[in-house]
C-alpha cells in the first residue's frame, strides 16, 4: 500500500485522495496512518552526512534610535578593512635606498599605498551616506514595518547624494544593515512600487506583506481567490490587476487558492 501511494505523489500534491485511496486498496483510517508515516519521513536524508554551517552575516551599518526620535546611523568599525602604511619600515627602506630607480620605485609604492587606503576611507563614506538616504526615505519601515515601505530605485538615491547610480549599485551589493527590526540587506530596501491611495504608491515588499498577512487570516472553508485577494487590496487602496497579485503572491512563496485548498483538505484527512 505505502509503495502505491509513494509511486503516486503527483496525485498526493494535487489532494486526489479518494482516487489514492482506491490504488491503495484502503480505508479512511489507514490512509491517514499512511500520511502520517509519508510526512514523518526525512524529504532530504542526506544532509544528516554533508553540507556545511552557513556563516553568520556581520552588518556593514548598524542602525539605532536617537534620542531625538530619529536614527543613529555608523558604520560597522568591525566590517571595515584595517590598513596602514608601516611608516618605519618605509623611512627604514629609504635610508637604504642610493640608487635613483630604486628610491623613485619605493615612492611609488608609498603613494600607491596612501591612494588605497584613501579610496577605502571614501568607500566606507559612500556607504554610510547611502545608508542615511535609505533611512531617510524608508523611515515608515524603520518605525511600522515592511508595510510601510516606500518604492524606492536606485536613481532616486544617486540623485540625492548627487553620486552615479552605478556606485550606489556597488556599495549596497553584498552589504548588509542592522537595525532594530532585524538585519537586512542594503538591496531589500529598492523596490518596484504600485499605485496608493495615498498618492505616493507602495513598495511591491509592502504588498507582499500585506497578501501574505490577508492569506494567513482566510477561514479554512473560505480561500481566497487571487481575485477575492484584488477585491480586497483595492478597499484597502491599493490598485494592483490579478496578475500582478498572482506575481506578488509567487514570489512570496505563497501557493494558489487551488493549491492552499489541497493543503486543507490533507491536513483535514491527517
Amino acid at each position: 500500500c505505502m509503495a502505491r501511494l509513494i509511486d503516486n505523489l503527483d496525485a498526493l500534491g494535487r489532494g486526489e485522495i479518494a482516487r489514492l485511496k482506491r490504488l491503495c486498496d484502503v480505508d479512511d483510517e489507514d490512509f491517514a496512518d499512511m500520511l502520517a508515516e509519508l510526512r514523518s519521513y526525512d524529504p532530504k536524508p542526506g544532509l544528516k552526512f554533508g553540507g556545511r554551517a552557513e556563516a553568520a552575516v556581520v552588518p556593514d551599518v548598524l542602525i539605532t534610535p536617537g534620542k531625538d526620535g530619529g536614527w543613529t546611523i555608523a558604520l560597522n568599525e568591525d566590517s571595515l578593512p584595517r590598513l596602514v602604511v608601516n611608516r618605519s619600515y618605509y623611512l627604514e627602506l629609504r635610508a637604504g635606498c642610493t640608487d635613483r630607480k630604486a628610491q623613485a620605485w619605493l615612492g611609488e609604492q608609498l603613494a600607491e599605498a596612501n591612494w588605497l587606503i584613501r579610496a577605502l576611507d571614501q568607500r566606507a563614506k559612500t556607504i554610510l551616506k547611502v545608508a542615511a538616504e535609505i533611512v531617510r526615505r524608508q523611515a515608515g519601515f524603520f518605525r511600522e514595518g515592511v508595510a510601510a515601505m516606500k518604492p524606492l530605485i536606485l536613481r532616486d538615491v544617486a540623485e540625492a547624494i548627487e553620486m552615479h547610480e552605478s556606485t550606489v549599485s556597488r556599495v549596497t551589493s553584498n552589504k548588509y544593515l542592522a537595525c532594530p527590526r532585524g538585519t537586512f540587506e542594503m538591496k531589500y530596501f529598492f523596490s518596484s512600487g504600485v499605485a496608493a491611495a495615498d498618492g505616493e504608491g507602495a513598495s511591491s515588499e509592502a504588498v507582499k506583506a500585506r497578501i501574505r498577512a490577508l492569506i494567513e487570516a482566510e477561514a479554512a472553508n473560505n480561500i481566497l481567490s487571487d481575485e477575492a485577494l484584488v477585491a480586497l487590496l483595492r478597499a484597502e487602496g491599493f490598485d494592483l490587476a490579478r496578475r500582478t497579485v498572482a506575481k506578488y503572491r509567487e514570489a512570496a512563496g505563497i501557493g494558489s487558492s487551488a493549491e492552499r485548498r489541497r493543503a486543507r483538505k490533507l491536513a483535514g484527512a491527517l
